[in-house]
């Protein structure tokens, strides 16, 4: 008797042909998407670091490329935006000095949700919230430790400027992917292939 293996979908991106083109038009997609939802900026007036959609583009492309696409896509955000494409928050390009710490963020965190996203993380509502804190932990802990070297602040400083004005608006974007995401894979797991 013989057994055929049959491909399982680790991420959501493993829906699409896997073929290199794929690939790269799905990394170019989880950057735009993050350019995108830079552009919903709000400044702030007593910190440097607005409130963006930004992370939620992170938490989108983390989970549903994978791992390796997520770290490529949120680098040739990261590289396109310093290199002069208009796409960090409000149109922004080149390298952003207080807020450098956050894009580096990006970068571990897409790494964090897809490795998370693989194990199937993103399957069930509590399980793919949590993994949405974690990529929200990852990409604070860089923010907030580069805004504090970058602006001479204390770490309570940092904390006040980078990181609590956030907690609310993180909270939410990581409960509606902590929603969609499952709801999304039920939708594939229902569709005839």
């Amino acid at each position: 008797m013989s057994t055929v293996a049959v491909p399982t979908r680790r991420v959501l991106a493993d829906v699409v042909s896997p073929s290199r083109l794929a690939d790269a038009g799905l990394v170019a997609a989880g950057a735009t998407l993050t350019g995108l939802l830079a552009q919903v900026s709000i400044p702030l007036g007593f910190t440097p670091v607005p409130l963006t959609g930004q992370t939620l583009g992170v938490m989108l492309a983390g989970a549903v490329l994978g791992w390796r696409r997520a770290t490529a896509a949120m680098s040739l955000y990261v590289v396109a935006g310093i290199l002069g494409v208009p796409w960090f928050a409000g149109h922004a390009s080149g390298f952003p000095a207080a807020t450098f710490g956050y894009l580096l963020g990006f970068v571990v965190a897409g790494a964090v949700l897809g490795r998370l996203a693989a194990s199937g993380a993103d399957r069930t509502v509590w399980r793919a919230f949590a993994s949405m804190l974690a990529g929200e932990a990852t990409i604070f802990a860089f923010g907030v430790t580069w805004l504090a070297l970058d602006l001479h602040v204390s770490a309570a400083q940092a904390l006040a400027l980078g990181l609590t004005p956030f907690l609310a608006g993180e909270l939410i974007k990581a409960g509606l992917c902590g929603i969609a995401l499952p709801a999304t894979w039920r939708l594939v797991d229902r569709t005839p292939r």
